[in-house]
C-alpha cells in the first residue's frame, strides 16, 4: 500500500468576496471527491479572496496506481479553468517493512 499527501495552491483571479471564492473552490472540491478515492479539505487562506490551498490525502495498492491517481488528480486540477495552481507539495508515507 501507498499513501501520497498533497498541499495544493491555488489562484482564484475571478473571487472578488469570500462568498464568491467559496462558489468557485466548492465545485472544484467535490469535482476532486467525484475523481476516486481522494479526501480533500480547504486548509489554508480562508480569509483571502484570491487564494487557497487544499489538502489531498490518496491511497493506492502500489506505486503506480499512486502515480496514476496523482496524475489525474493534477489533470483535473489544470482542467479547472476558474483556478491556478500556482504550486503543489507532495509528501509519500511508506508503508513499514
Amino acid at each position: 500500500m501507498r499513501a501520497a499527501a498533497l498541499r495544493v495552491e491555488l489562484r482564484l483571479p475571478t473571487a472578488r468576496s469570500l462568498k464568491e471564492k467559496r462558489g468557485v473552490l466548492r465545485p472544484v472540491v467535490e469535482g476532486v471527491r467525484r475523481l476516486g478515492s481522494y479526501s480533500v479539505a480547504e486548509i489554508d487562506h480562508q480569509d483571502v479572496w484570491q487564494r487557497a490551498a487544499i489538502g489531498v490525502a490518496v491511497v493506492a495498492r502500489d506505486g503506480a496506481a499512486l502515480e496514476m491517481a496523482l496524475a489525474s488528480l493534477r489533470r483535473y486540477l489544470d482542467s479547472c479553468l476558474e483556478v491556478e495552481v500556482l504550486d503543489v507539495f507532495r509528501a509519500e508515507l511508506e508503508e513499514p517493512e
